[in-house]
C-alpha cells in the first residue's frame, strides 16, 4: 500500500496506517525540532541561558507545535480533554527524558555548535521514539 500524504482537511479519524503516520510524524518532528533547536541555541548561546532552562524552552515550543500538527494531520484525531490530558503526562515525562539527556550530555562534552547538535540529537531520538510509540499505542486510542 502506497504511503498516502494528503494536505486536506478531511474529518479527521484514526484510520491512518503505520506507514503514513510513521513518516508523517518524522515530517512534523522535523519541523518542530527546527524550532526546538532554533530557540535552544539561541537562549543558551545568545542569552546565556543555562543548559536545562534553554532546552526546557526550546521542547516546549517544539512540542506544542508537534502536538498541533500530530493531532489533526498524522493521527487525525478528534479533540478531546481525556487525550490530552493524555499528552500533558506524556509530554511531562518525555521532558524530563529530552531534557535530562540533554544536560548530561552537554555537561560532559566541550561547548560548540557540534556538541550542542549531536547532544541535541541524541536527547531527542529518544524521547521522539517513547513518544511516537505512546501516542500511537495509547494517546490517539482515546476517544
Amino acid at each position: 500500500m502506497p504511503i498516502e500524504l494528503p494536505f486536506d482537511d478531511e474529518e479527521a479519524s484514526t484510520s491512518v496506517d503505520l506507514k503514513t503516520q510513521i513518516v508523517r510524524f518524522i515530517l512534523t518532528g522535523a519541523l518542530s525540532a527546527v524550532f526546538d533547536f532554533g530557540l535552544t541555541v539561541f537562549l543558551q548561546d545568545v542569552v546565556g541561558a543555562p543548559f536545562p532552562v534553554a532546552k526546557g524552552a526550546g521542547f516546549i515550543l517544539g512540542t506544542t507545535i508537534a502536538y498541533l500538527i500530530n493531532r489533526r494531520w498524522t493521527f487525525r484525531a478528534e479533540a478531546s480533554k481525556a487525550r490530552f490530558a493524555a499528552v500533558i503526562a506524556l509530554y511531562v515525562v518525555t521532558f524530563f527524558i529530552n531534557v535530562g539527556l540533554y544536560d548530561r550530555l552537554m555537561q560532559q562534552w566541550e561547548t560548540g555548535l557540534l556538541y550542542t547538535a549531536l547532544a541535541f540529537c541524541i536527547a531527542q531520538g529518544v524521547a521522539t521514539v517513547v513518544n511516537f510509540v505512546v501516542q500511537r499505542a495509547v494517546i490517539f486510542k482515546i476517544r
